[in-house]
């Protein structure tokens, strides 16, 4: 995935000024910056959110036009987003509600239900999930440990080309954490070719899941990129050592 010069508005409000980003297929990138750096947006333009308008830039999915695409046709062509806060949905059960959703996504690949239940036991088994969750209702009265990980089998069954995890560490406590970074470890080593964009402020989940490239947002810009001692660096010293080189440079 290949953004370049990407600018985006809310509301006539210019957040994103010029993002220029290359996520490779099989590893993982690490999006980084304080809160309100544009982090989230980025995520949200790429989806194709409609309070997100793109003013200029591109960005392409393995060679295709993203932005062409509207929302639904962006998720077919492989992008994923797990959301910083999950929405719950009473009265649909996490098993109708994968189904129904992979369906619509891979058409092509429909699966009879005997299949589909076994596809499910089998990303399961992988990320260590009880079978319970299935009948309980999606992310109703589910705590915030278990929206992250019912977003991990979301990734699992659909088995996209890129995803981004926005902010998957938000309101997790250090089990919770290690649960999720497990789970998305476990996702890698089962394809090995989708490419992670996890976007975070806190360098914490990176303890489990060690990038190949972080790249530092600041004001809608990328000020910064580097390897995965980069985030160790920020774990240190703070973004306030960033901020000041990219304020000199820009000077």
């Amino acid at each position: 995935m290949v953004v370049s010069g990407l600018r985006v508005a809310v509301q006539g409000l210019e957040i994103l000024k010029g993002i220029d980003l290359r996520v490779e297929s099989g590893r993982v990138h690490a999006l980084m910056g304080p809160n309100g750096s544009g982090k989230s947006t980025l995520s949200f333009a790429l989806t194709g959110h409609p309070k997100y308008t793109v003013t200029s830039g591109t960005a392409e999915l393995d060679g295709a036009d993203l932005l062409a695409l509207p929302a639904h046709e962006r998720a077919r062509a492989g992008l994923f987003l797990s959301f910083q806060y999950p929405a719950a949905i009473p009265g649909v059960s996490v098993a109708n509600f994968l189904r129904s959703a992979r369906t619509a996504l891979k058409p092509d690949q429909s699966l009879p239900p005997a299949k589909f239940k076994r596809l499910l036991t089998e990303k399961m088994e992988l990320l260590g999930m009880e079978p319970a969750m299935l009948s309980r209702y999606v992310n109703d009265g589910f705590s915030g440990g278990e929206k992250k990980r019912l977003e991990m089998l979301q990734m699992a069954v659909f088995e996209p080309r890129y995803a981004i995890l926005d902010e998957t560490d938000s309101g997790l406590d250090i089990d919770a954490l290690r649960a999720v970074g497990e789970s998305v470890n476990a996702l890698r080593a089962a394809n090995a070719e989708t490419g992670l964009l996890v976007i975070t402020h806190y360098p914490r989940i990176l303890q489990y899941l060690r990038p190949d490239r972080v790249h530092v947002m600041m004001e809608g810009r990328i000020v910064k990129e580097g390897g995965a001692d980069l985030a160790d660096l920020i774990e240190r010293d703070g973004y306030d050592p960033i901020r000041e080189e990219a304020v000199g440079g820009a000077a």
